[in-house]
C-alpha cells in the first residue's frame, strides 16, 4: 500500500498514503465535484455522487457552505435520496429541506423507514412537517402521526413500526413462508417476534436460526436466551444502556398494556449512545448540548457566553482570595510568578477526574454501592500524583529563586490541591447527579473554582505563615 495514490474502500474516495484519515472524503473527491457545480455539469455531478454513502453525501454537505450547498442541492435534484435527509446535522437538515423541489422531497421520504421519518420531522416547523407527512401514503402517516404523540426522546419516538412478528404455535416453515409471501417486510431487521393472541411479544427468534432449522422446528424452540421487552414511554438513553448492556441486536417496543406497537434496532440505539456522549462533551466544555461546525456565529456566541459570564464570577472569586493576600505577594514578588502554576496543576488534575467520573455516571459504572470506593481511589491518586510532582517542582523552585523554604511552601500547596482536585472531581459530579442536576453541565464550574480558591488559598496562606 502507501502509494498515495487514491483508492475506493466501501465506495469512498480516499487517500491512502497515510496523511488522510480513513473513511473520509479525499479533497479532491469534493474539489472535483464543486468544480461539475460551478460549471453546471449535472451529469459528471451524478456520476462522481454516485459511489458515496448516503452518509458521505451528508458529510460533503455539512463541509461546504451555504452557497455551494444550495447549487449543489439544485443541480442534483431529483437523485437526492431520503437517506441523505437522515444522515444530515440537524443544524443544516430543515435548511436542506427547505432547499428540495416537493416532488423531491415526497420521493426522497417516502422509502424511510417509519423512525427515520419521525427524526426527520419532530424538530421542523409546522409547514415542512406537512409538506412531508403529505408525501407519505395513509399508513405510514399515521403510523409517524402515532409515534410522534410519544414523549420526545422515548422509546415511541425512536422506534419503527414496521416489525415481524409470527405466532408462537408456528413452525420453521410457516415463517419462511410468511416472509417469502410479504411485500412489506422491514428494509432491515433481525428477529421474528413471536406473540401470543392478544400481541404480547413473548420471545425473539434469529434469522440466523430461523434458516438454518429443519422446516417442522417450532419457533419457540429456536428463541433467544435474552429478550428484553422496551416500554414505548421509557426514556431512549435508557433504551440505549439497555442495547449496550445486555448486547441487544434489537427489541421489541409495547403499548402501556405490553402489545407490540415496534421495534428498535441497533443502529438506533448506538446513534442515541453517541449523542448522549457528545452531548456529554459539550456540556462538559460550556459551549451547549446542541453545538456544530454548522451553526452560525450568533447563535454559537449566545450558548457559549452565559458559561464564560459564570466562569467570569468565579475567576473574580478566586481573585478575591488572591487579594486578601495582596501584602505577602508585594513582599515576595515570586509568589505571583509561582501561583499559576499551583492553580493549572490543580485544574488539570481536577478535570482528570471529573472526565472520569462523568463518563461512569453517564454508562452507570459510578452508583451508590461504589461511590466511596471511587472517592477514596481519586484521593489517593491525588495525593501520590502531588507527592510525585511536589519534589521536582520544590526543588527547582528553591534552585531558581534561592529560597528552600519557598520551595517547601510551593511543594506543600502543591500537594493539597491536587488532593483537593481529585477529591471533587469525582465528589462534586456523584453530589450533582444525586440532587438532579446534569453532571456533565453544572460540575466544571464547580470544580476550576474549588481548585482556583484552594489553590491560591495554600499557596499564599502558607507563604504568609512561613516566609514573613
Amino acid at each position: 500500500m502507501g502509494t498515495g495514490e487514491d483508492q475506493v474502500e466501501g465506495g469512498i474516495p480516499r487517500e491512502d498514503g497515510g496523511h488522510e484519515r480513513a473513511y473520509t472524503l479525499d479533497r479532491r473527491a469534493i474539489a472535483a465535484i464543486l468544480y461539475a457545480v460551478d460549471v453546471g455539469d449535472r451529469d459528471k455531478l451524478i456520476e462522481l455522487m454516485e459511489p458515496l454513502h448516503a452518509a458521505d453525501i451528508a458529510d460533503l454537505l455539512e463541509q461546504i457552505n451555504a452557497f455551494d450547498r444550495g447549487r449543489l442541492i439544485r443541480l442534483y435534484d431529483r437523485e437526492f435520496d431520503g437517506d441523505i435527509l437522515s444522515e444530515l446535522d440537524e443544524s443544516i437538515r430543515e435548511e436542506v429541506i427547505g432547499m428540495l423541489h416537493p416532488s423531491v422531497l415526497a420521493e426522497a421520504v417516502r422509502d424511510l423507514e417509519s423512525d427515520d421519518v419521525v427524526d426527520l420531522v419532530e424538530d421542523l416547523e409546522a409547514p415542512q412537517q406537512a409538506a412531508i407527512l403529505g408525501a407519505l401514503e395513509a399508513a405510514d402517516r399515521v403510523a409517524v402521526q402515532q409515534a410522534l404523540t410519544y414523549p420526545e426522546n422515548s422509546a415511541g419516538r425512536l422506534m419503527q413500526r414496521e416489525v415481524v412478528f409470527a405466532p408462537e404455535h408456528w413452525n420453521v416453515g410457516q415463517a419462511i413462508d410468511y416472509l417469502r409471501s410479504s411485500e412489506d417486510l422491514p428494509g432491515q431487521f433481525y428477529h421474528i417476534v413471536l406473540v401470543d393472541p392478544r400481541l404480547h411479544p413473548m420471545a425473539n427468534v434469529t434469522l440466523g436460526k430461523l434458516m438454518g432449522a429443519p422446516r417442522d422446528t417450532l419457533l419457540r424452540d429456536l428463541t433467544e436466551e435474552v429478550f428484553q421487552v422496551i416500554p414505548a414511554e421509557q426514556d431512549e438513553e435508557d433504551v440505549a444502556y439497555a442495547f449496550n448492556q445486555y448486547h441487544l441486536i434489537s427489541a421489541p417496543v409495547v403499548d402501556a398494556e405490553g402489545r407490540l406497537v415496534g421495534m428498535i434496532t441497533i443502529d438506533d440505539a448506538m446513534t442515541v449512545l453517541d449523542e448522549e456522549h457528545e452531548e456529554d462533551i459539550l456540556r462538559l466544555a460550556g459551549v451547549g448540548e446542541e453545538s456544530s461546525l454548522s451553526d452560525r456565529v450568533i447563535d454559537t456566541t449566545k450558548r457559549r457566553i452565559p458559561w464564560l459570564v459564570v466562569n467570569l464570577g468565579t475567576a473574580g472569586l478566586a481573585a478575591l482570595v488572591i487579594a486578601q493576600f495582596e501584602e505577602t505577594i508585594a513582599v515576595l514578588v515570586a509568589l505571583a510568578v509561582l501561583m499559576p502554576i499551583v492553580a493549572s496543576m490543580g485544574g488539570n488534575a481536577g478535570t482528570q477526574s471529573l472526565t472520569v467520573a462523568v463518563r461512569a455516571i453517564a454508562t452507570r459504572d459510578l452508583t451508590r454501592s461504589n461511590a466511596w470506593r471511587v472517592i477514596r481511589r481519586e484521593m489517593l491518586v491525588g495525593l501520590l500524583n502531588g507527592l510525585t510532582l511536589a519534589v521536582p517542582l520544590g526543588t527547582m523552585t528553591a534552585l531558581i529563586f534561592g529560597t528552600p523554604m519557598l520551595g517547601v511552601v510551593i511543594a506543600a500547596a502543591l500537594i493539597i490541591n491536587l488532593f483537593v482536585a481529585a477529591l471533587s472531581g469525582v465528589a462534586v459530579p456523584i453530589l450533582l447527579d444525586k440532587i438532579g442536576v446534569d453532571p456533565a453541565l453544572a460540575s466544571g464550574v464547580f470544580v476550576t473554582t474549588v481548585t482556583d480558591v484552594v489553590g491560591f488559598f495554600a499557596f499564599l496562606g502558607l507563604a504568609t505563615v512561613v516566609l514573613l
